[in-house]
């Protein structure tokens, strides 16, 4: 039984007696690696030793990867880098479309299947899942498959072992986040857990608090970076969002999930130092602010 076994099994058992212990896990997103090979017209997936060389240079023990590392071919070399750096990779990202029954079926098999061939060789606690935006609003007939195709996805990974975290961008929270309580609303706690992407919140236009507080116990990760008049910064640190406010809220909740760094760059970014820098700064910054080491 792992740590995380234990936790889940301690909570089951006390109920509402006693919260858990305050022990998140420290992660380093993968996302900006992208950007970076993107502006040298490059792909990332091409650099997946270097780019797991750099995290555990950078101090992180556990990684949060694109489903994209994984595709036949690719995951083996994946596998070794993480292996060689002694990284964990305790999530994995993914989406696809959800609103229709078609779509829907094709999603779930896809991500079932990412999920069963990273089992094959190393433990995975969790995917992260954004369905698809639709450059609208989405019908209610189409959040209400959604919603079912997502409890079906969550189902399913359970029954291998893996959680399904809800992971949303600024669509899925337009109309006072409609799509994103409509998910919270209509489905089983016990299969959907939440990621929060706290800056996309916050681009959103919504409070990055009160959303905090509507995920309640469902709350499993968030991906934090941090922004400066709006821009992201190449560093997560102080800025327009008060993340000291964010730990205090984590703190009495008794938080054991997941801490995504996650560094992105907008085009008006900065970017003054070496990206394996910046992530080592972040993973300083983190430390300090969440009270934690990474794991």
């Amino acid at each position: 039984m792992n740590r995380r076994t234990f936790l889940a099994a301690g909570s089951a058992a006390l109920g509402a007696q006693a919260a858990p212990e305050y022990d998140p896990v420290l992660q380093a997103g993968v996302y900006v690696w992208t950007q970076h090979y993107s502006r040298q017209k490059q792909r990332a997936q091409d650099h997946i030793p270097e780019i797991c060389a750099s995290f555990a240079r950078a101090g992180y023990r556990d990684v949060e990867l694109m489903s994209l590392f994984f595709e036949p071919g690719l995951d083996r070399i994946t596998l070794r880098a993480l292996e060689s750096n002694g990284l964990k990779c305790s999530t994995v990202y993914n989406g696809g479309p959800m609103h229709t029954r078609d779509a829907a079926r094709l999603t779930i098999a896809a991500t079932v299947g990412l999920a069963q061939r990273i089992l094959r060789s190393r433990p995975l606690d969790a995917v992260v899942f954004n369905p698809d935006p639709v450059g609208r609003a989405k019908t209610d007939e189409e959040l209400k498959v959604q919603a079912e195709a997502l409890e079906t996805l969550g189902w399913a990974l359970w029954n291998s072992g893996v959680r399904l975290m809800l992971h949303q961008h600024a669509p899925e929270l337009a109309n006072n986040g409609r799509e994103w309580r409509f998910m919270l609303a209509n489905t089983d706690r016990r299969y959907m857990r939440v990621c929060l992407d706290t800056h996309w919140v916050y681009r959103a236009g919504l409070d990055v608090m009160t959303l905090l507080e509507e995920c309640g116990p469902r709350l499993y990760g968030l991906h934090v970076r941090n922004s400066r008049g709006g821009v992201w910064t190449e560093e997560f640190g102080e800025g327009d969002i008060d993340y000291r406010a964010v730990a205090q809220h984590l703190r009495g909740a008794g938080f054991t999930g997941y801490l995504s760094v996650e560094l992105a760059w907008d085009k008006e970014t900065k970017v003054t130092r070496p990206l394996e820098e910046s992530l080592r700064r972040s993973r300083e910054y983190a430390e300090r602010l969440f009270g934690i080491a990474s794991h």
